[in-house]
């Protein structure tokens, strides 16, 4: 019996596509320069015992499995490899429970992440992590990738909110880890390993989430400096001095002048760097005047501080206009996630802008300053051999700067296939040897999500 045929037997038919047009549309997420195969089956399961059912079907025909989500990663994690099944689990959307009393919420993979986010804003709640792609991208993929946000510099990042999972192993088991408790230490912490291990030890069906009381409403500033040693000192002098902003993100030059030229925000050009901080505490405008202060005494040539949520949210419009506004500049971007010690976070900018200068490109910086997490953005025309060369160089020597930096290649994006030749960098052979050890444990045939990571 073909795999066609098996699945036929545990899937309703509309769950199974084989129409080469429709599965080709399923072969990759955002990532560039990230190689992706032809999917043999595009399969939709709805509940566990169908998950179930897929998996044991692939491991009896070692059939390698792509997992997916979204697709909106950066690093083609979900990307396809010749002849594989891709595993989407959109369709497995459900918000089981939001308990106000425990502080948790159960959810398939396939929730969207502001989805959830506004359910539990109706009870009273907030789940913090916040990737920029909140709108699209899902719950399983924040998991599977261990996504960040623009909160995460008061909050923490999304392995921090995952108490629990089930997770369908290789062979089809369902193993069950974690708990719905505030506290918990029984045995290995089999959820914080699943969580950042993007599909490659099991397939997560139903996770556990921690909530948080919802947070009064923020209000921000916006401080413009003439260099960005200078905004990176005040972002260090904030932390130092023991400020819990809910928001502290940077903007070098490019990144202003390409929102300035999209938008018309009305920056002056001579500003360097723009720093913005956000406070959601009960009395925002004396920490918004603390803050400000730190900023001028570093040499900020301008604050700004915000009065209302709607002042807020205009000022922090250019960082959120980011991203769109470098898509601009060429005709594709490579987005960078590399995270620094917030103590060389100008070392790390000023380092990009010259391998800027080196390659002859525009690369635009915006960073989670709070977090030393930057995300320097190549721009490039991809129909331009010798620019995709250039651009394909100068962000694997924007990894190798944070890397000498005490830094990490990924703050919040993965690894996938576009960084695993700088994750044994990083780790190390003896990192690396354990690494591959326990992928094999849950994992012996090697048919989940197959050169991804190793």
């Amino acid at each position: 019996m073909d795999l066609i045929a098996r699945l036929r037997a545990g899937l309703p038919g509309e769950a199974i596509l084989t129409d080469p047009d429709i599965t080709g549309s399923y072969a990759n997420d955002m990532a560039s320069f990230c190689e992706a195969g032809t999917p043999a089956v595009v399969v939709l399961p709805r509940t566990v015992e169908q998950v179930q059912h897929i998996m044991r079907t692939a491991t009896e025909l070692r059939v390698p499995v792509v997992p997916q989500g979204a697709r909106t990663g950066l690093s083609g994690a979900a990307n396809a490899s010749d002849g594989c099944l891709v595993l989407s689990l959109v369709k497995m959307d459900r918000i089981i429970e939001i308990n106000p009393v425990d502080r948790i919420a159960v959810v398939e993979p396939g929730v969207i992440n502001a989805v959830l986010s506004r359910a539990v804003n109706e009870h009273g709640l907030y789940y913090p992590p916040d990737p920029s792609s909140w709108e699209q991208c899902s719950i399983g993929g924040n998991i599977g990738t261990a996504s960040g946000g623009l909160c995460c510099v008061k909050y923490g990042v999304t392995a921090e909110y995952v108490l629990g999972l089930d997770v369908v192993l290789a062979d089809g088991r369902l193993l069950t880890t974690g708990r719905r408790t505030a506290k918990g230490v029984a045995g290995y912490d089999l959820t914080r390993l699943f969580v950042g291990s993007e599909g490659s030890l099991g397939i997560v069906v139903r996770a556990v989430l921690a909530l948080k009381p919802e947070p009064p409403q923020q209000l921000a500033l916006a401080a413009e400096f003439p260099s960005t040693a200078a905004a990176c000192e005040a972002v260090c002098e904030i932390m130092a001095r023991g400020h819990a902003p809910s928001l502290l993100e940077l903007m070098d030059r490019t990144s202003i002048r390409a929102v300035n030229a999209m938008a018309r925000m009305g920056l002056p050009d001579s500003t360097e760097a723009l720093l913005l901080a956000a406070f959601d505490t009960p009395e925002p405008a004396a920490d918004l005047a603390a803050v400000g202060a730190l900023c001028t005494a570093a040499g900020a040539t301008e604050v700004v501080p915000a009065a209302t949520a709607a002042e807020s949210d205009l000022l922090l419009q250019a960082r959120r206009l980011t991203l769109t506004a470098l898509e601009q500049v060429k005709s594709a971007t490579m987005i960078d996630d590399v995270c620094v010690p917030r103590s060389r976070l100008a070392e790390m900018l000023d380092g990009t802008a010259a391998i800027a200068e080196k390659y002859g490109l525009t690369i635009g910086v915006c960073a989670h300053a709070g977090d030393g997490n930057t995300h320097p953005t190549v721009c490039f025309d991809a129909a331009d051999p010798d620019e995709s060369r250039r651009a394909r160089e100068s962000f694997d020597d924007i990894m190798a700067l944070g890397l000498r930096l005490g830094g990490t290649i990924t703050g919040e994006h993965g690894v996938g296939v576009l960084k695993k030749e700088w994750l044994a960098r990083e780790l190390g052979p003896v990192g690396m040897e354990l690494q591959r050890g326990i992928k094999d444990v849950f994992d012996p045939l090697g048919i989940l999500n197959p050169g991804k990571l190793f």
